[in-house]
């Protein structure tokens, strides 16, 4: 493993046009948890599926079970960067990094520092009228009752991408082409499950894939290097 790191080290020194693909596991490491993992939002007891619950024809039919579990489960406080986060800010402020890419909508990586970023699944931290298009952030839903509404008096529902709901096309095409024109693309913290997100790694041309996971991915056969290590405890070692 140490040899596999090295290399990484090596090829994060060579790069110039790094980009960053990245899922739960980046932010698990923050204390937010996975949806899909053993102790995740998928093993909780609701009367109704996680998967249910966050569709957009189960917010519209049921908006306070909806807000009820999502205050509940998704908007977890306290949480910071951590040593991913940090790095790959410090590498935009370096220069050597173009974009991250995720599919978080916790908005750490911004916390971190980095300007780039494509949010492929939106943020808890934009919420907005579903009629007038007024902003709101996201102490106003943590700090509201029942379903928040607006000073119109309509519904105010996250920025977030619900199952059944498209993802954003300008988020798409930007990161389409951060990933098409980067010479090192490191995956991290993904199972690279999720469609269409894990799609986009289709663009990249390059050569130098890497693959930092704890588990197997359907992406593994395609990578120039394979990392099965903590992702945090891999970043805390890169320059």
């Amino acid at each position: 493993m140490e040899e596999r790191i090295e290399t990484l080290k090596a090829w994060v020194r060579e790069a110039k046009r790094i980009v960053f693909f990245g899922g739960a596991g980046v932010s698990t490491e923050s204390g937010i948890p996975d949806f899909r993992g053993v102790d995740g939002l998928y093993h909780q007891k609701y009367a109704y599926p996680p998967e249910t619950i966050l569709s957009h024809d189960f917010f519209l039919r049921r908006p306070e079970e909806f807000y009820r579990f999502y205050r509940d489960k998704i908007l977890v406080q306290g949480a910071q960067p951590n040593a991913t986060h940090r790095k790959l800010a410090q590498w935009e402020q370096e220069g050597k990094l173009m974009a991250v890419v995720t599919q978080n909508i916790d908005g750490l990586h911004q916390a971190a520092g980095s300007k780039k970023v494509y949010e492929l699944h939106g943020s808890v931290l934009r919420n907005y009228c579903m009629d007038c298009g007024k902003f709101y952030d996201v102490d106003f839903i943590r700090e509201s009752s029942g379903v928040p509404r607006c000073s119109c008096g309509c519904t105010v529902k996250p920025d977030v991408v619900l199952y059944g709901e498209s993802l954003d096309q300008d988020c798409i095409l930007g990161a389409l082409h951060a990933i098409a024109s980067a010479d090192l693309l490191i995956v991290g913290g993904t199972s690279l499950s999720v469609y269409p997100a894990a799609g986009l790694l289709d663009d990249y041309r390059g050569n130098r894939l890497v693959l930092v996971n704890k588990s197997e991915t359907p992406r593994d056969a395609r990578a120039d290097l394979i990392i099965r290590e903590p992702i945090g405890q891999v970043f805390a070692q890169l320059p």
